[in-house]
């Protein structure tokens, strides 16, 4: 691996950058050498900036606590000497799709935390242990954006995360049709248990635009490569629920799932302990050996338990049995604000750099 890459953060100060500026102190391949956020944090130091909202326990890495918070809107200023942002911005949809663009256009790639790009056919949305081959549309991607280096990348919803793993292996017996509800952690939010008097002792049945990321965006990450796009794929139809609840981390999925060729039992957990990823075979450093792995016990996963499996980016599953109307239900776990948001696109960024885009 060459020298460490100089990386930049935007939106350091919200709920996901913290988790950057976590995952990134002393990161073997990449050095966090700037951070952005809007003009009410711009100027100030990163603690200054944090102050009273750090929300991720334990104290903010010694490494940042004076990294001077540049603005947003001096976006050329920010960039410059950087070889590659994480972007994890709250603002208006086309907002993000200026600014991410923009940076792009500068020549410096975007690993995006934001959902504004997801669905684009020439920007690849990738779980590095399911599709990274999804990595060479980017230079289609170039050739439209008229750059040498610059491109977006962008990764997948947080709660595709725990059940897409699981049915990728199992792609082979052709699943048809799947029904998923989803159990979603208040930091998914952006907020912390004692942020959200709503949620204690609650669940909320509705999270704005999560069910049709959840139905839609599987499809594309299980789609192919063809000509100057990614063509989503066209089975399996899939239903998602999504509810909020009382939880700090740990988003759950509960799964039903049937197929063209059903498995047996013995080959579903067959094929999920034997599922070997690209991730692992280029020994990225975030990557959880294994992805997946399956609880024997009928009472697990569970979040407070097992959501930081494999450094929290590796995958639970558990309870699988027979369904009455579709073939198969089980459950799955994982860590929405590592493995589903800034440890996915942090993932990412390892491929890629391992592949040579970064």
């Amino acid at each position: 691996m060459s020298l460490k890459s100089k990386v930049g953060v935007i939106g350091a100060t919200g709920y996901v950058g913290q988790q950057f500026i976590n995952l990134l102190d002393n990161h073997p391949w990449f050095d966090l050498v700037s951070v952005a956020a809007s003009n009410s944090s711009a100027g100030k130091s990163f603690e200054e900036a944090v102050s009273g909202r750090w929300k991720l326990g334990g104290q903010i890495p010694e490494y940042a606590k004076n990294m001077e918070v540049k603005s947003i809107d001096d976006i050329e200023n920010f960039c410059g000497g950087l070889d590659f942002v994480f972007c994890a911005v709250k603002m208006e949809k086309e907002k993000i799709l200026e600014l991410e663009e923009k940076i792009a256009k500068l020549e410096v790639p975007v690993v995006s935390n934001n959902s504004e790009y997801r669905m684009y056919p020439d920007i690849p949305m990738i779980i590095p242990e399911i599709n990274p081959q999804h990595s060479e549309i980017i230079k289609a991607q170039r050739s439209r954006l008229g750059t040498k280096r610059g491109f977006i990348t962008a990764k997948p919803n947080c709660s595709i995360q725990s059940y897409v793993p699981a049915i990728t292996p199992l792609m082979k017996y052709k699943p048809t049709k799947i029904s998923v509800c989803t159990y979603q952690a208040i930091s998914g939010a952006g907020k912390a248990l004692s942020d959200a008097p709503e949620i204690i002792n609650n669940v909320i049945p509705y999270i704005g635009g999560e069910e049709e990321k959840s139905e839609k965006e599987p499809l594309k990450i299980w789609g192919q490569i063809v000509g100057n796009e990614i063509v989503c794929a066209k089975a399996p139809v899939i239903s998602a629920q999504c509810y909020r609840v009382c939880v700090q981390d740990g988003h759950t999925a509960a799964v039903s799932v049937s197929f063209e060729n059903k498995p047996s039992v013995d080959e579903i957990l067959s094929a999920w302990e034997n599922f070997e990823t690209e991730a692992q075979k280029q020994k990225l450093p975030s990557a959880p050996k294994p992805f997946i792995r399956y609880m024997s016990e009928a009472n697990r996963p569970q979040p407070i338990l097992d959501v930081n499996f494999g450094n929290g980016f590796g995958i639970s599953v558990g309870h699988l049995r027979e369904d009455n109307i579709f073939d198969y239900k089980f459950t799955c776990l994982s860590h929405n604000t590592l493995r589903g948001a800034a440890g996915g696109s942090l993932l990412t960024a390892e491929l890629l750099k391992s592949y040579g885009y970064l």
